[in-house]
């Protein structure tokens, strides 16, 4: 009796053979390309912290103020889609008690703007894009914005906008955020000449001079920055910076534009971060781990199945009548 395999054990079958070969395609094909840095990026991160700031109208440097760094990271999706890179736009103010009332950049203690070019796979910058750090300077090292995906447990070089040049940051093992745990980065900044500022000459002790081209000078007792391992996002982020004016040539300090021991993420920004983190996990983790199982156990059920109902068939219909005999 002849028998062939029914429409249910083909389709299972062959549902079984995708899914077997779907595995081994999200784990080594899509997995990998979804490790790349967004370019519909939309952050905004907020520090707070305690210092000392020139107060441009009063002439004098006031200490014990309140203030306020916020930073506001937008990927220009049309630009990365043109380039292939990821390009940010970052704007960031600081604040002191009398800026942060008006609620406009332009008037903020400090305003900069920057564009940040990077690879989307290895995070390190590109020269493209009218990529624009601060004072004129190249983009280079390790991280910035974010860290690489999959973080080492080492050193890292980090770019520091204000200084305009990297600084090595060192690995300190593991730390949490809001209970979440990440890997922790702290480095200093040595007292560094970082440019130079217009200024009355009064003001550097050379009063004679009228205006004069003051030396600015930029050190950091207190870089400390918690990141996620496998994504590279910045969960917590705390500096210390110090930033005075020296008469042209001179060896000490004259006057404090800004300073603070400690300017940090504040609450709701750890927990943005976080939450960020979490996403961005759950998301590797299906592409590389859940669906791919998923798939091959589902598979290999199915495809089994299929293949004992094609093994079995089912009795063909049709045929002739038997033969009979008789006396």
């Amino acid at each position: 009796m002849r028998r062939h395999a029914s429409p249910l054990a083909l389709v299972l079958l062959g549902l079984g053979v995708f899914l077997l070969v779907l595995a081994p395609m999200l784990a080594y094909y899509v997995e990998p390309r979804a490790k790349r840095n967004p370019t519909d990026v939309n952050i905004t991160s907020v520090f707070y912290g305690k210092g000392k700031y020139f107060d441009q109208g009063e002439l004098k440097t006031k200490s014990d103020q309140k203030l306020k760094v916020t930073r506001r990271v937008l990927g220009n999706v049309a630009a990365s889609e043109k380039s292939g890179r990821a390009v940010w736009d970052v704007s960031q103010t600081i604040d002191s008690p009398k800026t942060v009332k008006l609620d406009d950049p332009r008037k903020s203690f400090q305003w900069t703007k920057e564009r940040w070019v990077t690879d989307r796979k290895t995070n390190r910058p590109v020269r493209c894009c009218k990529a624009k750090p601060s004072a004129g300077k190249v983009f280079s090292g390790e991280a910035y914005l974010k860290w690489p995906f999959d973080v080492e447990k080492r050193d890292y070089t980090w770019w520091d906008s204000t200084l305009g040049g990297t600084v090595p940051l060192h690995y300190k093992g593991k730390a949490k955020v809001r209970g979440y745990e990440g890997l922790r980065f702290t480095g200093t900044v040595e007292a560094k000449r970082a440019g130079s500022r217009q200024v009355p000459g009064m003001l550097v002790d050379r009063p004679k001079s009228g205006q004069v081209f003051a030396e600015q000078w930029y050190s950091n007792s207190g870089l400390d920055f918690i990141v996620d391992e496998r994504t590279g996002r910045i969960l917590y982020a705390a500096t210390g910076p110090r930033m005075t004016l020296r008469a042209p040539g001179g060896k000490k300090d004259k006057v404090t534009l800004l300073q603070s021991d400690k300017l940090a993420f504040d609450a709701k920004t750890q927990q943005e971060a976080v939450d960020l983190a979490k996403d961005d996990n759950d998301r590797l983790e299906l592409v590389s781990s859940t669906a791919p199982l998923g798939a091959v156990i589902a598979g290999g059920v199915l495809a089994v199945a299929g293949a004992v109902l094609v093994i079995r068939g089912r009795p063909a219909r049709g045929g002739g009548q038997a033969a009979t005999g008789g006396m």
